[in-house]
């Protein structure tokens, strides 16, 4: 770690209280986190660009790529729900996503009174080619640490999970 990134390091407690003894290295990983988070917004940024979409509009695909890889169809007022967003403006971001081609507006297979949404096959080959080399990056850092240590970081990221979601709405 070179002189910049040592201060960046140090600046970067102040979020949490002066450690006198106590094990700095709580805070280190913290920081790292907070890095990769900052590296992540980035990425999608940049996908967001590539593939000329909002950020909802990323989001959305990829709540629509994931319920396909499990064999389900997402319905309009489902993804409006779990973007958190109205109705309008859920049948606009579709609208959107069906004009770029990357989603399709389909009978549900189980109601056909509803609609699903749909992705399309462009959609799943933009989205690999995209992020397949990335994807492919960090699974080999994942595929690097040993099964006790990979037992570890998913019981201290679940943790980590668990104890945001405990405080709704706070930052």
């Amino acid at each position: 770690m070179d002189a910049s990134e040592e201060e960046e390091a140090r600046s970067a407690c102040y979020w949490y209280p002066t450690i006198v003894g106590g094990p700095a290295e709580s805070v280190d990983v913290l920081n790292e986190l907070r890095r990769y988070r900052e590296s992540t917004t980035t990425l999608r940024s940049k996908v967001r660009q590539d593939m000329g979409m909002g950020e909802k509009d990323l989001l959305a695909l990829r709540m629509l790529l994931a319920a396909r890889s499990r064999g389900e169809v997402m319905r309009q007022q489902e993804l409006a729900r779990r973007l958190a967003i109205t109705a309008a403006s859920t049948s606009a971001l579709v609208d959107r996503l069906v004009r770029d081609g990357y989603a399709s507006r389909e009978a549900h297979p189980e109601d056909r009174r509803s609609i699903a949404v749909v992705p399309t096959a462009h959609a799943e080959r933009e989205v690999r080619d995209t992020l397949q080399d990335m994807h492919r990056r960090m699974l080999a850092v994942a595929e690097a640490l040993s099964p006790e240590e990979r037992a570890v970081v998913n019981r201290f990221l679940r943790d980590l999970n668990h104890s945001i979601d405990a405080e709704p709405g706070t930052l």
